[in-house]
């Protein structure tokens, strides 16, 4: 194989680029071929170590997280994929909870990449962005090795680039719609797309669902010889209740009910997502109760990062990475349930190609106003054409404008602070951060450095 015009990345900014140059995440060409020639190429790493598959529409994230701290806690190494990322590039690929550092992301990087090259050669298209960040993590898990890797789809499922492995374990999180463009518009529509990722032999661990929903589920583990668990029939959620800094919540596993645990997050819809990640987790453990020490030290330890993340105090600002309607009447009712700001003052962000007013449709009922802005990226709305969206929603006077991030977040800090958002003095009021994972992140590094700069 002659390799010798790939050159090697020295930094990670090279080996971003490097990847940035390919297709976009956003750009799809349905089809395994290339995927499946760059892992052969890689000697099948996605086979070296069972998996835990996550698809759904919202929540993958928090729930992918969780069962890394779970299995960790049970002594087991783990990988885990991850997309979109937040801040940095490093944190798709993790290793025992932690991203690659730069280094390692850059020696996996130089590792796969002359085989890259061999496959654009190869192929009627070259390899996305997406599939070669891919490549990356199954080749960083063998190499690592790990006991089990927990990988989330990208998009969909059967024809998503991290659907070259066979799950043990598929967890398939609430579905509804998303990327409509390219999944259908339907929630069953969508769900046929996601069940490609349950194969023979797959223990399939799923969320309740509507029943369309369920019905696609059945009929493919049926046609493929998988098992089905479903959440309020097998397993589940049966209590939880607001505590100081999170929730305690009940769970009721496959094997054995656990009590009184502490979830250091908010949110019903969290806690739901913290019985799907233990009964995957018992699943995956071949169905046996866990030891409740290890349970209760896992789940104290939970994060989710730019998922109802507090940042920064006085005035309080949240980050949530909401992106879709349903995550955001998730987002809504956390809201209702754990803060009682007032104001609330929300800094909204958006993609181009997202349902933007069925978004604000589910927070205005709990955000007093909106600061309307964008994110760095090309795809954003922009900002004003957000707020006339907005405007017939919120009302012209509840909408301020600001392109700006930054400085779309200093005018609702001052709002909230000040009362001017409802017309009166109060001493509660906070900031919400959402709309993007994109804007999410995008501010979640700029509130970060800020604090780190009044620390130093």
């Amino acid at each position: 194989m002659d390799t010798s015009h790939a050159r090697p990345a020295a930094t990670l900014a090279e080996a971003e680029d490097a990847l940035l140059s390919r297709w976009p995440e956003t750009r799809l060409e349905p089809s395994l071929d290339r995927i499946q020639a760059f892992v052969e190429l890689l000697g099948d790493p996605q086979f070296a170590a069972p998996l835990i598959h996550l698809t759904g529409t919202n929540g993958k994230t928090s729930t992918s997280r969780m069962i890394d701290t779970l299995l960790r806690g049970l002594g087991l190494r783990t990988g885990r994929f991850t997309s979109p990322h937040l801040e940095s590039i490093t944190e798709r690929i993790s290793l025992d909870g932690e991203p690659l550092s730069p280094e390692r992301f850059v020696e996996v990087f130089n590792d796969v990449a002359p085989y890259t090259h061999l496959v654009d050669e190869s192929e009627s298209h070259p390899l996305s962005f997406f599939e070669t960040v891919v490549g990356m993590a199954y080749a960083a898990f063998a190499d690592a090795p790990v006991d089990a890797a927990i990988v989330e789809v990208g998009m969909g499922g059967s024809w998503d680039a991290t659907n070259v492995a066979d799950a043990r374990v598929a967890v398939i999180t609430p579905i509804d719609v998303d990327h409509a463009r390219y999944l259908g518009e339907r929630p069953a529509d969508i769900a046929v797309e996601k069940a490609g990722v349950i194969k023979a032999g797959t223990v399939v661990v799923s969320a309740a669902q509507a029943p369309e929903v369920l019905d696609v589920l059945v009929d493919r583990v049926q046609e493929v010889g998988a098992t089905l668990l479903v959440a309020g029939r097998d397993f589940g959620l049966e209590k939880h209740a607001i505590a100081h800094g999170g929730q305690l919540i009940r769970v009721a596993g496959l094997r054995a009910t656990y009590d009184e645990l502490f979830l250091p997050l908010f949110g019903a819809h969290q806690a739901e997502n913290a019985a799907l990640a233990l009964a995957a987790v018992e699943a995956f453990a071949g169905g046996e109760a866990i030891a409740g020490d290890a349970i209760e030290q896992a789940f104290a330890e939970f994060t989710s990062p730019g998922r109802l993340e507090v940042v920064r105090r006085s005035p309080t600002i949240l980050l949530d990475a909401a992106h879709n309607p349903h995550g955001a009447r998730a987002l809504a009712t956390a809201l209702e349930d754990a803060f009682t700001f007032h104001p609330l003052v929300g800094v909204v962000g958006v993609m181009g190609d997202k349902d933007a007013s069925g978004v604000l449709e589910e927070l205005q009922p709990v955000v007093h106003h909106v600061v309307c802005t964008q994110n760095s990226t090309a795809r954003s709305m922009p900002a004003e054409e957000l707020a006339e969206t907005a405007r017939g929603i919120f009302g012209i006077d509840r909408v301020d404008v600001e392109p700006d991030l930054a400085s779309a977040i200093d005018r609702a800090a001052t709002l909230s602070e000040t009362g001017t958002a409802i017309g009166e003095s109060v001493g509660s009021g906070g900031v919400l951060v959402t709309g993007s994972v994109i804007t999410v992140g995008e501010a979640r590094a700029m509130l970060r450095r800020t604090e780190r700069g009044r620390d130093a």
